[in-house]
This record gives C-alpha cells, sequence and structure tokens, in this order.
C-alpha cells in the first residue's frame, strides 16, 4: 500500500510481466520467424525432391532421437518445477538441485545430439553429401546452437542462484528461452526425422 492524496492509502496496481521476460519472448518470436523460414525452405526442397531421403544417404536415428526428446521434455518439466519451488522459497536446497538436474539433462540432450552427429558423419550424411545432410545440419544444428545458448543461460542461473543473487525476474526470462529450446523441438523431429 502505499499513501495516497489525501492521506489514504490505496493499493498499488499488480506488476505486469518484467522486462526481462518481455525481451526474452521479444527474442523467441524473432527466432519464431527464423525458425519458420528455415522449415519452409526445408519443406519446398524436399517437396521438389524425387526421393525424400534419398536412398543413397544414411537414415536418420529416430528412435534414439525420440528417447532423447523424452530427455529434454524431461529437462522442461524440471526447470518448471524449479521456477515454482524458486517462487517458495527462493533461497533453498531444493531449487538449486532442481536448476542442476535440468542442467545436466540438457547436457546429456546436446551431448547425444553430438554423438548421433559423428555416427551420421561416419555414415557419408555431411552437409555437402546432398541437400538431405545440408538441411538436417542447418536446421537441427540451429536448434543445437539454440540449445546450447539455452544451457549457458542455465549454467549462469546456477551460478547466480548459488550465490544468492538470482532474482526471479532472471530465473523467468531462461526459463522461458528453455522452454523455447523445448518447444520447438518436436516440430523439429517431425518434420526432419519423420519425413
Amino acid at each position: 500500500m502505499e499513501p495516497a492524496y489525501g492521506g489514504r492509502e490505496v493499493p498499488r496496481p499488480k506488476r505486469g510481466l518484467n522486462s526481462s521476460a518481455l525481451g526474452m519472448l521479444m527474442f523467441i518470436a524473432a527466432e519464431l520467424m527464423f525458425f519458420a523460414a528455415l522449415i519452409s525452405a526445408f519443406l519446398i526442397i524436399s517437396a521438389a525432391a524425387e526421393a525424400w531421403p534419398p536412398p543413397d544417404q544414411p537414415r536418420l536415428p529416430i528412435v534414439a532421437s525420440a528417447l532423447n526428446s523424452l530427455v529434454l521434455f524431461a529437462s522442461g518439466w524440471m526447470i518448471f518445477k524449479a521456477y515454482r519451488s524458486f517462487k517458495a522459497d527462493p533461497t533453498g536446497e531444493v531449487v538449486r538441485k532442481q536448476v542442476k538436474f535440468t542442467l545436466w539433462l540438457g547436457l546429456a540432450f546436446v551431448g547425444i545430439q553430438g554423438i548421433e552427429w559423428i555416427r551420421l558423419l561416419s555414415f557419408g550424411l555431411t552437409m555437402t553429401s546432398s541437400q538431405y545432410g545440408a538441411f538436417f545440419y542447418l536446421v537441427i544444428g540451429t536448434h543445437a546452437i539454440h540449445a546450447v545458448g539455452a544451457l549457458i543461460g542455465l549454467w549462469r542461473l546456477s551460478v547466480k542462484l548459488n550465490a544468492g543473487q538470482l532474482t526471479e525476474d532472471t530465473f523467468h526470462a531462461v526459463q522461458l528461452f528453455w522452454f523455447f529450446v523445448v518447444g520447438i523441438w518436436p516440430i523439429l523431429y517431425v518434420l526432419v526425422y519423420l519425413s
């Protein structure tokens, strides 16, 4: 409550979306447009191809990537729980464990993707082997770059949390970015891996 004109107290208006979250949402909107352009190009090229994927190119690891997707989805659920725990008790041990677990799940997802890429490269799927290979690495590689960026954000969040300097606004912004990484993945998986 804040003193108002005439000595009466009036309730303060509820605070809207914080600037960190708003900035992140604007960034995510721009990245969604970028991914829409990549997906559009992918769909146009794949629709025009005689055979997609080309018969001489290795097949993508559909089952392994589906299982790895579960790891990514678990990390999204964990950051959601961590944010709720942080709002309830910003200095609690539970939130630290949940953030750390989110970070480890994210690292596992990216690591498994990296292993898959190494195997695909060894089977001959490269950026120059075909349009199929080029678009695979372009689309999925762009997601990987975003995942690594979000992991850096999670690591920084963890450092601030352990130092007792983490604000709810910062946590919310990082959580939104991680949700973007998790949320765009099923679309990419279906379009690229199952096409």
